[in-house]
């Protein structure tokens, strides 16, 4: 058991986030008292990873601390958080003996800041030393950063900020729930018989977006999910034919249909993909390991993938990406190495590789909760390292480069997820929602719009008077809820979008 204790709130999230990240399987409890002695204060009872020597049970002993008159000469907020991160990193780097390549860092956008950084006319070794200095993030990392934050930035240079805008269409729907995943989607078993009535809903609220944005500029389409292809072809037909008839492609740039599992697509749905001109799809085994595939509760085989992946190609497909995720349960860097020989024999266009996250919610995260077998998280920390190494060497092969890079919570070791495609295949979307320098609009249960202003106004239900210019617009995520209110949604969007 870990307890924070605090006098302010507004440190104790990055603070859960670091020791989570130590200590993935601590009990860790929060406490805001203004009425404390110190500024912070960390105890444990007994913690095998922290105890510099044996204790009995329920000794409680102060491992962090922190005093008010330590930062009392640091006047920005930030810049206080900044200082408390970095000194309980290294009180756990110091007592578990481990370090992260990302450092402290907390936040999902690092090449965000890069970018910045990179606008501002920092240098290479400025921003390496700002990020080691700041974050105690590794030279490697940094310059990983920086090498995806210049990719990004060429792509993003062709866009329109102050008059475009991109588009997410949401389909909750998935055959079923993978093990690993805290997404909410509904099993389209379930649903079968309401989603004629999903997607009546879906292009009610498509046809107000085009009538508010027919002076816009529209950049990108992304379909999203749950998995798209769970839409019947009729109805992916549907779709996609109102989208042409109410919407302006002339200014389009890229077209996505993330297609996901090849239990949902068939040949019928790549032809109406294909005819309506979707340049791009994905098709994600997450591993080319039929063990793992079973044991994640992915209902097809690796054969099912090539197969499908094969019958795009002969339909006309030259931009498909595949995703990847590193340490699955069971699978370790000769697994890896393994799938990454038989996605080297289908030759993508892109590869998203990510690192395994035991994301609160899912049925993996529940399971190693209950399980009374001891993990080794430093052992798969360097075994994850290892396989994210490995997938870099294999992309860098099949002739992809890094292009946009994000992070998740409780990922081992702090990883992160990195996007590799060919030079002329890197996806605009994927560096958008990363970025966020351009609006995106976004349909469906559970999407979310962001809607970005060339000006800072009051943050949305902020206590600290924090200024924004990103506004978020939430569409309710339960699917009978967003049909029976499609009209709320609406309005919800009539109040920001484009004013």
């Amino acid at each position: 058991m870990i307890r924070i204790s605090c006098k302010n709130e507004r440190f104790t999230y990055d603070m859960y986030h670091i020791v989570k990240s130590f200590l993935p399987d601590a009990e860790i409890s929060q406490k805001v008292d203004p009425e404390q002695e110190l500024l912070i204060e960390m105890t444990a009872e007994e913690e095998p990873d922290l105890e510099e020597q044996a204790c009995d049970k329920k000794v409680r002993w102060t491992f962090f601390h922190c005093r008010e008159a330590e930062i009392a000469d640091i006047s920005e907020k930030r810049e206080q958080k900044r200082y408390i991160n970095k000194k309980l990193y290294q009180t756990l780097v110091k007592k578990t003996g481990e370090e992260h390549a990302w450092g402290n860092m907390t936040g999902v956008r690092p090449t965000k800041m890069i970018m910045e950084r990179l606008e501002e006319g920092s240098s290479e070794e400025e921003i390496i030393r700002y990020m080691h200095d700041t974050y105690v993030v590794s030279e490697k990392k940094a310059m990983l950063g920086i090498e995806i934050a210049k990719r990004e930035k060429a792509q993003l240079d062709k866009l329109d900020y102050e008059n475009g805008y991109s588009l997410y269409i949401g389909i909750p729907f998935c055959p079923t729930t993978c093990s690993y995943c805290s997404f909410t989607s509904y099993p389209v078993a379930k649903w079968q018989n309401r989603m004629d009535e999903y997607v009546d809903a879906l292009l009610k609220e498509l046809a107000f977006i085009a009538e508010v944005s027919k002076e816009k500029h529209l950049n990108a389409i992304y379909m999203g999910g749950g998995t798209p292809t769970t839409l019947s072809a009729q109805q992916m037909d549907r779709v996609l034919s109102f989208l042409e008839e109410h919407f302006s492609f002339e200014h389009l740039k890229e077209y996505t249909i993330e297609a996901g599992r090849s239990d949902s697509i068939t040949e019928d749905k790549l032809r109406v993909i294909r005819k309506h001109g979707v340049g791009r799809i994905s098709i994600n085994p997450q591993t080319m390991q039929q063990k793992t595939l079973d044991v994640i509760g992915r209902r097809h085989t690796v054969e099912d993938v090539v197969r499908i992946f094969h019958l795009a190609r002969e339909l006309g497909f030259d931009n498909i990406n595949m995703d990847l995720i590193a340490g699955l349960p069971g699978e370790h860097p000769e697994e890896m190495e393994d799938t990454l020989r038989q996605i080297k024999e289908l030759a993508p266009d892109s590869l998203t590789v990510h690192a395994l996250a035991m994301k609160h919610g899912s049925r993996l995260t529940r399971e190693r909760a209950a399980s009374t077998e001891k993990q080794n998280y430093k052992q798969m920390a360097r075994e994850l390292e290892e396989m994210i190494d490995m997938a870099r060497k294999a992309a860098g092969e099949m002739g992809l480069y890094p292009y946009y890079l994000y992070r998740q919570k409780n990922i081992a070791g702090n990883f992160e997820n990195v996007g590799y495609a060919k030079v002329d295949k890197a996806g605009i979307y994927n560096i958008l929602i990363m970025e966020e320098k351009q609006s995106i609009v976004a349909a469906g249960a559970g999407a979310s719009t962001k809607v970005v202003l060339p000006y800072e106004i009051p943050a949305p239900g902020s206590k600290n008077g924090r200024m924004t210019n990103l506004i978020r617009i939430e569409n309710v995520r339960d699917v009978g809820e967003y049909i029976s209110r499609i009209d709320e949604m609406i309005e919800r969007k009539g109040e920001w979008l484009w004013h």
